[in-house]
């Protein structure tokens, strides 16, 4: 799909009453024109015809970027197309959720006599079901994300810390051709591993600790998103324990991933099969990755009941956490095919002792 059937795309589901978009989201702006500045708005009609508003830094960035879109240099995008767009629309579509309030001041005082009519997730909802473009970039960024799995494994042994490890992750997946990290990484040793978003610290790997690693590569602007979860030395029985109870729920929900499942529903089940065996799941079973790490559909309580459909990416990252002792997580980014989940990221889920 091109960004010019995107545009048009969001034409075609404007609201009614609604002559135009204007999007302000820099996310969606990249989505639906390939512009990757820093200051921009998109004015979208219903016909998929497009304005794209940046200011002078980006002039011929944006000219080379985005040849195929006219092109409005000013320093203050989003006010300044609303009042280009009002001399010929009556209504234009907001995304409420891209607005502050100061911006709203902005907007109304430009909008004259046009209507500001609120819409919710308009572009999010196409970004959701991937084209096969995206997913190669996908693809690629879950390749580089596995393979620098694989590097830092060598380097886990008593004495390094975790933040020297997440330093290894970054120069892995940067010297395999990732433009950056997808996030900030988390690496998480022994009693840390049991806080699921534990920012690394100075904390050295001991003999016995559980070592929960949670990273991913960008490429092209596009996230990837994995969890594995080791152990320095021999495995101990409560360790490998609460391993095999995380990746059994993890592969029951890989394997319940098909075209037509809410993603509420995977959740739920997560939840069901959690709660059998421990602890009661502290965070959503997954989210959608693409163009943001995390971004439609979300499979968490009261998510998306939309069911998923084929070509949509999303991660499956059940854990247990042990507080004070330790903590599970395993997690893969998979995309929804048409007779269910294929796993982008590749590394072996069993308990390795490194």
């Amino acid at each position: 799909m091109t960004t010019g059937d995107r545009r048009r795309a969001v034409g075609a589901a404007l609201p009614a009453g609604t002559d135009a978009a204007l999007v302000t989201n820099l996310t969606n702006v990249r989505y639906l024109t390939g512009f990757t500045g820093s200051n921009a708005a998109l004015a979208v009609s219903r016909d998929g015809e497009a304005v794209l508003a940046t200011d002078g830094r980006y002039d011929e960035q944006a000219r080379a970027e985005v040849p195929d879109v006219a092109l409005q240099i000013t320093r203050t995008p989003a006010a300044d197309l609303l009042r280009t767009l009002a001399a010929s629309a009556r209504g234009v579509a907001i995304d409420r959720r891209h607005v502050t309030l100061a911006m709203l001041d902005d907007l109304a005082a430009a909008a004259g006599h046009v209507e500001l009519i609120r819409t919710d997730g308009l572009v999010e909802t196409l970004r959701m079901s991937k084209d096969d473009d995206e997913i190669a970039a996908l693809r690629e960024a879950c390749q580089i994300t596995d393979a620098a799995f694989t590097d830092v494994l060598a380097e886990l042994r008593p004495g390094k810390t975790e933040r020297e490890i997440s330093w290894r992750l970054l120069e892995s997946m940067r010297r395999c051709g990732a433009e950056d990290a997808a996030f900030d990484s988390i690496v998480a040793f022994g009693p840390n591993s049991a806080i699921p978003h534990h920012r690394p610290t100075d904390r050295q790997l001991e003999h016995g600790d559980l070592v929960k690693l949670d990273f991913g590569a960008l490429v092209r602007g596009y996230h990837a998103d994995m969890t594995r979860t080791v152990v320095c030395g021999r495995p101990s029985a409560w360790q490998q324990d609460l391993h095999a109870q995380v990746l059994s729920v993890q592969e029951r929900c890989r394997d319940a991933v098909t075209p037509g499942v809410a993603p509420v529903a995977l959740d739920e089940l997560a939840r069901r099969l959690i709660d059998e065996v421990g602890p009661t799941l502290v965070h959503g079973l997954g989210h959608g990755v693409g163009l943001e790490i995390h971004e439609r559909p979300f499979l968490v309580p009261n998510g998306d009941a939309a069911p998923l459909q084929t070509g949509m990416c999303v991660t499956i990252e059940p854990g247990i956490y042990l507080p004070g002792q330790g903590g599970v997580r395993i997690e893969d980014t998979v995309v929804v095919g048409s007779t269910g989940a294929e796993p982008l990221t590749q590394s072996s889920r069993e308990l390795v002792a490194v």
